[in-house]
């Protein structure tokens, strides 16, 4: 193992832990609609995935190329701590999206992060302003509507072919048919997400002189990289899981396969092209148009709406936490220790209130908190715009008043105990 200093170290720490909120974060990209349907049940779904997140870690490296070299100038003089921040500031919006049951992009989020740091540290000459753009931006973009689209004409398809068939009989087939591309998109995640975190900790192998300008990433690194991503699936995002699963369309099992299908075939695409696109938005694009492939079928555009906001806020929010990060570790070992300090603090207050209205594999389906126990005599369309949204997603990005249905009464505030 190449020599590493004691901030190397801790900044490879990091790197693993934001891996493993990107492993428990993305869980729903390929396990929520199959769940949903009841094609797996949720602890045997998460188990698969976590297994082929770690097999899919070793395919390739093109992406990690991307991070190490592509969008950060590694001879910029990038220090260590500054990647350090950029990682925080990732990690904190990770957590801050599951709280809120939002599926929005740890892809966007690292890359957010590092580019905010470098920034605040180095300036703009250090960001490759053309791999953001053609590498990030264009696909981000893209491959949600290249996925949603093809998910559509999929859907249709799906229903077109079997029109006529026993619906109960179709419904078992193709509920296998989501177990594979279930397992599909799991190796595809583990073949793009996972390379993500390898760039990063060969980038601050390369920024603290343990490797060479443009060196692959080392087997200890895929290796570790892989078993983080795979852990943190296992644990399984129930929140993001019922928003996927539950909060956008109503999944039935043809359109679960189509949506898995097409998005397990962009994103293996995009990971042979060197792509670090986002699993996530096209997951979510997928899933969005087999809701308008089927005949009948309701995208809650409340909710797409919401996330496609999150989406919009993942680079500049994460970017600002790096950047802030990165001004506090440059003032020494000191500042080091404070944002470490900071980190563990906030993802302590975030865990302590996701307790507070716990999700797993036990109520992952249950729909709570829809609009539709506010007025049951609102119109039909009304409630079809109804979504899962707990106080959470409600505080980070208000839900959109819909006309004639009043707004929901504040929880009172508990009472204090007295002293």
């Amino acid at each position: 193992m190449e020599h590493i200093t004691l901030l190397i170290a801790i900044v490879i720490v990091t790197a693993l832990a934001f891996d493993f909120t990107n492993g428990f974060h993305d869980t729903a990209n390929a396990m929520a609609t199959t769940i949903s349907t009841g094609a797996m049940t949720p602890k045997a779904a998460v188990a698969m995935s976590a297994v082929l997140n770690l097999v899919g870690a070793f395919l390739s490296v093109e992406v990690a190329r991307t991070i190490s070299g592509g969008i950060i100038d590694e001879e910029a003089g990038i220090q260590p701590e500054v990647i350090f921040a950029g990682l925080v500031g990732a990690i904190v919006w990770n957590l801050l999206t599951w709280l809120a049951g939002l599926p929005s992009s740890s892809s966007h989020a690292l890359f957010g992060g590092l580019i905010g740091a470098t920034v605040a540290s180095v300036g703009f000459g250090a960001v490759n302003g053309d791999a953001v753009v053609t590498k990030v931006l264009i696909p981000a973009i893209a491959a949600p509507l290249v996925a949603g689209v093809a998910s559509m004409l999929a859907t249709r398809l799906t229903y077109r072919v079997t029109r006529g068939a026993d619906e109960q009989a179709a419904a078992g087939g193709y509920r296998t048919g989501q177990i594979a591309s279930a397992a599909l998109v799991s190796l595809a995640h583990g073949t793009n997400d996972a390379q993500k975190t390898m760039g990063v900790m060969t980038l601050a192998l390369i920024a603290g002189g343990s490797l060479a300008p443009g060196a692959d990433p080392p087997m200890w690194v895929i290796t570790s990289a892989g078993v983080a991503i795979a852990l943190g699936t296992y644990l399984g995002g129930w929140r993001i899981i019922r928003t996927m699963g539950k909060g956008l369309t109503d999944i039935r099992p043809p359109q679960g396969f189509a949506a898995q299908t097409s998005a397990a075939t962009t994103i293996l695409a995009s990971s042979h092209m060197g792509f670090a696109l986002s699993t996530t938005q096209v997951c979510s694009g997928a899933v969005m148009g087999s809701g308008l492939g089927r005949a009948g079928g309701v995208v809650r555009w409340s909710t797409a709406r919401r996330m496609v906001a999150a989406w919009f806020l993942t680079l500049p929010a994460a970017g600002l936490v790096g950047a802030l990060g990165a001004l506090l570790a440059e003032q020494g070992d000191w500042g080091v220790a404070a944002v470490a300090v900071l980190l563990v603090a906030a993802s302590a207050a975030i865990w302590q209130r996701s307790r507070r209205r716990p999700v797993d594999h036990s109520n992952v389906n249950d729909v709570e908190d829809t609009v539709d126990n506010v007025n049951e005599s609102a119109s039909k369309d009304a409630r079809q715009d109804a979504e899962p949204a707990g106080e959470a997603l409600q505080m980070l990005i208000p839900a959109p008043a819909t006309p004639g249905v009043p707004a929901p009464a504040a929880s009172p505030a508990p009472t204090q105990p007295s002293a």
